[in-house]
């Protein structure tokens, strides 16, 4: 019987998260009365259960993506340009009647048809192909300020800024994802630091200007002094959190969704697990999280002997995989925290949705192909694998730096 590879891991690891997807989904949108009343059919072969199986086939399609001749396509092939002409025509699309549409008050979705998405899921999976990209073709400057920092922390400040416009939150994270990958690509940190000033700047600038965005830092400040207002959803999320003690209410038995917690599917999904399934179903989830980026983690970090005569070890993977690696675990990561500190009332109120398990479609399909790029990564490493248990001397760790029009040396 074989050891469970790293990357069978980050699947099964998705699988559950999607199948705690489905079931919490149905589960806080129950309706036990009127023409929309919940039947078991209905939960098998509703829209959940059909996105989570879509989202599976897309597991299963980005890890048959080769990751590297991804990154070496020329031209058309090239994603790259298409990621920054979707991203960018996405954000201005939302703005146009009759194709952007309007949810909650904020312009962040695109109807085409009976088809619905974010631009801003776009950008939000698709800026690390493109940042890796970038610092890999230009790696000998990247520490130089000019022309190797500057350029892509430019274009990940403009896709940014575009999207910050409805969503500060998304913003934040896309722009937080960036930077880490530009620094880990090889920039000084210190130019990362010099631009904090400007960011925290543009950041506060952002809440200033949107009334709703000063009342939920008030709300966080003060919950109870406007209980029914500004300081309703924290309020209700904690006793939902609260109601469920050590094992929960059980099941589909949550009080919290009727009526009560706003956004009980999406932003606010995991204040239901915690009522339902107490604080045993929230630690299983967050587990489940730990265990998807540690599964990632041993990925993108493996190493191996450069040489029988050399102590130092060496990455097994090109430095464009590893950064597109890095990106993908730092966007489930920081997004699945920044849910979870908000829930919890540990931070102000965001419309930041729990990775495969907040209601989604397009944004479930997109984190799995991001996921399955990163085990189409252990993929090239079992194969390594095997080539070094058929003749030692044919695997040495120097194919992660095979010359490339890519990756440059050093």
């Amino acid at each position: 019987m074989g050891v469970l590879r790293a990357g069978q891991g980050i699947g099964l690891c998705a699988i559950c998260l999607l199948v705690c997807g489905v079931v919490f989904v149905n589960s806080a949108s129950l309706d036990v009365a009127g023409d929309a009343k919940t039947t078991l059919d209905g939960m098998l072969f509703g829209r959940s259960t059909v996105f989570a199986l879509l989202s599976i086939a897309c597991l299963a399609l980005g890890a048959a993506i080769p990751l590297d001749r991804l990154g070496r396509a020329r031209g058309i092939t090239n994603p790259v340009w298409w990621i920054l002409l979707a991203t960018f025509g996405g954000i201005v699309l939302v703005h146009v009647p009759g194709i952007g549409r309007e949810v909650n008050g904020a312009s962040r979705w695109i109807a085409v048809g009976p088809i619905t998405f974010q631009p801003s899921e776009i950008a939000k999976w698709g800026m690390p192909l493109v940042l890796a990209w970038w610092c890999c073709a230009r790696a000998a400057s990247m520490e130089r300020f000019w022309s190797g920092f500057l350029p892509p922390v430019a274009i990940a400040a403009l896709v940014s800024m575009g999207i910050a416009v409805e969503d500060l939150g998304t913003a934040t994270l896309v722009m937080s994802v960036s930077l880490l990958i530009v620094v880990a690509a090889g920039c000084r940190w210190w130019h990362a630091a010099l631009l904090a000033p400007v960011g925290i700047a543009g950041f506060v600038a952002l809440v200033i200007v949107s009334p709703y965005r000063v009342n939920r830092i008030i709300a966080y400040l003060d919950p109870y002094a406007d209980s029914q207002g500004i300081g309703y959803h924290i309020i209700q999320s904690m006793g939902a959190i609260s109601g469920g003690g050590i094992a929960g209410r059980g099941l589909g038995n949550s009080i919290q969704k009727f009526g009560y917690l706003p956004e009980g599917t999406t932003d606010f999904i995991y204040s239901i697990i915690c009522e339902e399934t107490g604080m045993i179903g929230a630690f299983l989830v967050v587990t489940l999280y730990a265990i998807l980026l540690w599964c990632g983690w041993s990925v993108i970090g493996a190493t191996t002997q450069a040489g029988s005569s050399v102590s130092r070890r060496v990455p097994r993977l090109s430095r464009y995989a590893r950064l597109v690696g890095l990106g993908v675990l730092a966007t489930i990561g920081l997004q699945a925290l920044i849910n979870v500190l908000v829930v919890t009332g540990i931070a102000p109120t965001k419309g930041i949705a729990l990775p495969l398990i907040s209601r989604g479609g397009t944004g479930w399909m997109l984190t799995c192909v991001s996921l399955g790029l990163v085990m189409s990564l252990d993929r090239v490493l079992a194969r390594e694998d095997r080539r070094a248990l058929q003749d030692p001397s044919a695997c040495d760790g120097s194919f992660a730096d095979a010359p490339s029009p890519l990756v440059a040396s050093g």
